[in-house]
């Protein structure tokens, strides 16, 4: 059974119903909500159909029917492939998102902020995840045996390092260790640093094979500190609003997750580079098996180095997802003017 434009209509009008009331809706509400002009009978038949054919279903007798997760797919994909028209964002949240600033973190911070503010759901923003390959090493003597390591990796992204050593070190012993680091290392990745660099080193370190061993620990901890992905959210208690998000073991779970930096990076990185000509993705309860009460719209951000990073908004599945497709949207434009224009905003405020 095929659906045809009669059912298309009913079953839109009542996912719009019930996106807008929560309620389950009865065919009495669709034959005033729709320009069909059918009886209450006609709307129950074709309501049948479309519950045996698993778009709707009806939670309790005598009850009107709800979405199913593949009646809020039709709906999504029919609402992508119809190109319909999204208002702007507000201007006043557009100009509150576009404030100046000069560090990455912070305009990051502000768009999770002002999505869920904008949407009423919590929102998830990751850094871009650049490949993080050394662009230089800058070491120097704090005293005799500790070093500052200044370590700058793709993306300007810069991290310091304090390195105690076993013996003494003058400045020219630290000004041969710089230029050994960064002939070897400049434009290397840790995959890249092997046992075989480490012994070429070694042998031009004039006997300082064990301080090179601790200055490599130190660098190899920042730049792994710099791999690990930044996750910005904001509006986590918003999905308290929604009464069938309402269960408290549920709920509590939920929460955890949003406050969990790893779970919301692993969630939002299989979301990356999985997204359709619009740069818009939809997740709808099983489709996202950890959330499966919810829903999920993501949408990837580039810089012009081509570095990437996502932005989520996760709510019910009784989402307003033309809102939430149409602030995405407008979202990643402004973004890619903000990135191409180089309003100052790097990783570091450098």
């Amino acid at each position: 059974m095929e659906l045809d434009e009669r059912k298309v209509k009913i079953l839109k009008a009542i996912i719009s119903n019930y996106l807008e009331t929560g309620e389950p809706v009865g065919s009495r509400t669709i034959s005033k909500y729709t320009d069909l002009n059918l009886s209450s009978a006609t709307i129950r038949n074709e309501m049948a159909d479309l519950e045996e054919m698993g778009y709707i279903i009806q939670p309790h007798t005598s009850a009107g029917r709800i979405p199913t997760d593949a009646g809020y797919r039709f709906y999504v994909d029919q609402l992508m492939d119809e190109k319909e028209e999204f208002a702007e964002v507000a201007k006043q949240e557009r100009d509150t998102l576009l404030e100046r600033v000069d560090r990455m973190e912070v305009l990051l911070k502000q768009v999770a902020k002002v999505l869920a503010y904008n949407t009423n759901y919590a929102t998830m923003v990751t850094a871009p995840n650049y490949e993080k390959t050394v662009k230089f090493i800058q070491l120097s003597l704090v005293d005799e045996k500790t070093l500052l390591a200044v370590i700058v990796v793709e993306g300007n992204i810069i991290k310091n390092q304090m390195i105690h050593i076993n013996v003494s070190l003058d400045n020219e012993d630290v000004l041969k260790f710089n230029i050994l680091l960064n002939t070897f290392l400049q434009g290397a990745s840790l995959e890249d640093i092997n046992l075989e660099m480490i012994q070429a080193m070694k042998k031009q370190s004039g006997g300082y094979g064990e301080i090179l061993d601790q200055i490599f620990q130190g660098i190899v901890e920042a730049i792994h500190e710099a791999q690990e992905l930044e996750v910005y959210t904001s509006g986590a208690t918003n999905i308290l609003k929604y009464p069938e998000l309402g269960d408290i073991s549920k709920t509590s779970e939920l929460l955890e997750k949003l406050e969990d930096k790893n779970e919301v990076s692993h969630l939002l990185e299989e979301t990356t580079g999985k997204t359709n000509e619009s740069g818009i993705q939809v997740y709808i309860g099983d489709e996202t098996p950890s959330l499966k009460d919810c829903s999920l719209v993501t949408a990837t951000y580039q810089m012009p180095e081509g570095a990437k990073g996502t932005i989520g908004i996760l709510g019910p599945k009784r989402m307003d997802y033309k809102k939430v497709v149409s602030t995405l949207k407008n979202l990643t434009i402004e973004l890619d003017e903000i990135f191409k224009k180089g309003e100052g905003v790097n990783e570091n405020g450098q």
